[in-house]
């Protein structure tokens, strides 16, 4: 019987495949923009739903947050805190950004989103290792979190 990770392992194991500090500066900067690309872009996918004759209109955006957060909050509350508070500002960019519009936005976050996993994967070449989400996409909601390890260290906050 396998053990389930905790926010520890997952943090030591995506640690493996970040130790070059030009990759780890190439995160630092890149991982922020594609989360505000990610959420901008999930944030113009809208639709409807109709709950006891109520129509409520929703976005991808807080589908995705709400998915990313259950899977935190099994890890740790307070990692779970953390992205939720980041999630809040991200949200709040993305919508402070609107009055773009849709079209211009798009393009934006496309460019945007492209441009830094293109500079991700060059920082994996220099770090001679292929990217932690190529072994488990899970990795991809851990980049994140790694990164507010970081702060959390600095303030000695617990994970």
């Amino acid at each position: 019987m396998t053990s389930k990770k905790n926010i520890y392992d997952w943090l030591n194991e995506y640690s493996l495949y970040h130790k070059n500090s030009t990759n780890k500066l190439i995160h630092w900067i890149c991982i922020p923009f594609i989360v505000l690309s990610l959420f901008g872009l999930l944030s113009i996918i809208n639709f409807d739903i109709q709950l006891n004759n109520t129509s409520y209109s929703i976005n991808l955006m807080y589908i995705f947050i709400l998915i990313a957060l259950i899977f935190y909050i099994r890890l740790s509350i307070t990692i779970t805190i953390g992205m939720l508070l980041i999630s809040l500002l991200t949200v709040y960019a993305v919508n402070s950004l609107s009055f773009i519009g849709d079209k211009r936005l798009f393009q934006v976050y496309i460019l945007l989103f492209t441009t830094s996993w293109i500079v991700q994967f060059i920082g994996h070449k220099i770090e001679g290792e292929k990217p932690a989400f190529v072994k488990d996409l899970k990795f991809l909601l851990i980049g994140p979190a790694w990164l507010l390890s970081f702060i959390y260290l600095k303030l000695k906050i617990k994970l």
